[in-house]
C-alpha cells in the first residue's frame, strides 16, 4: 500500500525534471492567481527561479480568459500557478509547446498533452494550496529553500487549509519552523483584543462585528477590561479568559460550533517579529483585492517599506467588508430551496464578493448546506463567487459549469467554493438558468 502523498511526491518530482530540462534555453513565463495563495506561489517561484539565475517574466490575473491563453507567447515556457485547470480546452486549442500547471483546483477536462500538471485532484484529492504544491515542485529544482516555506503556509490559510493538515502540509509547516499556538480561531491574535473583535468578521459576531461599542460591552461583561489604557491580545489570555470570550462569542453567535472556532494560531517570523499567519495572509489578499498586487508580492519578499502600506490598504480593505455585510443584511436577496442569490451590481467591489460570500458560509445566519451565492460588476463583467454553508450539499463548481456552458463564462474552483465571470448583458439570463440548476440539483439531493 502506497503511503500517503507519495504518489504527488513522486508526480512533483518528475515535473520537476522536465521543467529543468525544458527551462534549458527557454525563458519562462509564470502567470499566477491573484489571492493570498496564488501571490505566495509567484512570490516562491520567484525566488527560487531568482536563485537558479532562470531568466523569467511574471504576470498576475484576477482571473484567467480564453483570449489570454490564445494570446501567449509561443516561444516562452508557460508556467501556470493557482491557475488554467479549468481552462485545459484553451490550452489543448493553441499551439503552446511547453505549458506547466501547478494548481488545486477541480479538473473537468482531459489533459491535454502538451501539459505538464501537477494537482492533487488527479492523486486521491489530496487537501494542499497551491503555494505548497510551488514549494515541494521548488524545493525539488533547488533543494535549500526552506525559508520559504513559510511562504507556504500563508497561502495555505489563505485557502484555508489549515484544520485539514496531512502529512505533506506538516513537512512543510515542519520546514517553516513555526509556532503553534491552540486558541480562539479570530486575527489578528498578536493585536489588541477590542480591535481584533471590531473587524472580526469570520465568525461574524452580531452586535459586535464593526461596532465599537458592542465590542466594549461584550468585553466589560466578561470582565477583560483594559490596563493601563490598552487591552491584551489573544495570545496574551490565560485558559479561564479564553473560555469566558468563547463563551460570550458563542451567545452572541448560537450556530457556531465550539469545534470551528478553536485551532491553531500559527506565529512565524516576518519582518524579524513573530507575527500571526492569519493577519499576514489577510493582508496580502487585502492589497491584491484593492488593485496592488506589487504591494502585496512586496509584502511577501519582506521589503521593509511595503508593511506600512499594507497595514494601511489592510485597514481599508476590513472597513469595505463591514460596509459589504450592511449592504448585504439591508439588501433584496433572490431566495430559493437552500439558496440564496445576493445581487451586489456596484455595491460592492467585484474582488471582494467571494470574501463576503465565504464570511456569509461562515456565520450564523443560513442553515447548513445552504448555497450563497454573490455577484458584483466590474467593467462591463459580472464576477460571481458561490460558497456552500457548513461546506456540504450541492457541488457549486459543477452547478456553475453547467450554466456557464448555457451563458458563456469562465469558471473555476472547488466543489464548495467556486467562482465565475459573465458579460454583464447575460445577467438576467445567468440568474435564470442558475435559480433552474440550483432547483434541479436540490431534487437530486
Amino acid at each position: 500500500m502506497e503511503k500517503e502523498g507519495e504518489r504527488l511526491k513522486d508526480r512533483i518530482k518528475l515535473v520537476a525534471e522536465k521543467f529543468l530540462e525544458k527551462s534549458k534555453d527557454k525563458e519562462i513565463y509564470v502567470i499566477s492567481h491573484f489571492d493570498t495563495d496564488g501571490i505566495t506561489s509567484a512570490a516562491i517561484m520567484i525566488k527560487t527561479l531568482k536563485k537558479l539565475d532562470k531568466k523569467f517574466s511574471v504576470k498576475i490575473l484576477k482571473t484567467l480568459e480564453e483570449q489570454f491563453i490564445y494570446d501567449l507567447p509561443k516561444n516562452k515556457l508557460i508556467l501556470f500557478l493557482d491557475l488554467s485547470s479549468g481552462s485545459l480546452d484553451y490550452i489543448k486549442k493553441d499551439t503552446l509547446e511547453d505549458v506547466f500547471i501547478i494548481d488545486h483546483h477541480e479538473i473537468i477536462q482531459e489533459v491535454p498533452e502538451n501539459v505538464n500538471i501537477i494537482n492533487p485532484e488527479l492523486h486521491e484529492k489530496q487537501k494542499i494550496s497551491s503555494s505548497g504544491l510551488t514549494y515541494l515542485f521548488c524545493k525539488e529544482i533547488k533543494s535549500d529553500i526552506k525559508e520559504l516555506a513559510k511562504l507556504a503556509i500563508l497561502g495555505m490559510i489563505g485557502d484555508m487549509l489549515e484544520k485539514d493538515i496531512n502529512k505533506l502540509n506538516n513537512d512543510i509547516i515542519n520546514d517553516a519552523e513555526i509556532k503553534r499556538k491552540r486558541g480562539l480561531l479570530i486575527y489578528p491574535s498578536t493585536r489588541p483584543l477590542n480591535r481584533t473583535l471590531e473587524f472580526c468578521s469570520n465568525p461574524y459576531i452580531p452586535g459586535v462585528t464593526g461596532n465599537t461599542k458592542g465590542v466594549t460591552e461584550l468585553l466589560r461583561e466578561i470582565n477583560l477590561n483594559p490596563a493601563g489604557g490598552k487591552y491584551k491580545s489573544l495570545i496574551e489570555l490565560d485558559k479561564e479568559e479564553m473560555e469566558r470570550l468563547i463563551t460570550a462569542i458563542m451567545l452572541r453567535n448560537p450556530k457556531t460550533k465550539h469545534r470551528e472556532m478553536i485551532g491553531d494560531i500559527f506565529l512565524l517570523k516576518f519582518f524579524n517579529r513573530l507575527e500571526d499567519a492569519r493577519e499576514l495572509s489577510a493582508m496580502i489578499n487585502a492589497c491584491s483585492k484593492l488593485g496592488d498586487t506589487g504591494l502585496a508580492m512586496q509584502l511577501c519578499m519582506e521589503v521593509p517599506k511595503a508593511k506600512k502600506k499594507a497595514e494601511a490598504i489592510h485597514a481599508k480593505y476590513k472597513q469595505f467588508i463591514i460596509s459589504g455585510l450592511k449592504f448585504v443584511s439591508e439588501t433584496e436577496k433572490i431566495k430559493g430551496n437552500g439558496f440564496v442569490i445576493i445581487n451586489a451590481k456596484n455595491n460592492i467591489k467585484d474582488t471582494m464578493v467571494g470574501t463576503i460570500a465565504s464570511i456569509l458560509s461562515n456565520s450564523s445566519m443560513y442553515d447548513e448546506g445552504t448555497t450563497i451565492i454573490t455577484m458584483a460588476h466590474y467593467e462591463d463583467k459580472i464576477k460571481i463567487s458561490a460558497r456552500n454553508v457548513g461546506r456540504n450539499g450541492r457541488n457549486v463548481r459543477e452547478i456553475l459549469s453547467k450554466v456557464i456552458t448555457l451563458v458563456k463564462g469562465e469558471v473555476g474552483g472547488h466543489r464548495f467554493a467556486a467562482g465565475c465571470t459573465i458579460k454583464q448583458d447575460k445577467e438576467q439570463e445567468f440568474i435564470d438558468t442558475l435559480k433552474k440548476n440550483l432547483e434541479i440539483e436540490l431534487v437530486k439531493i
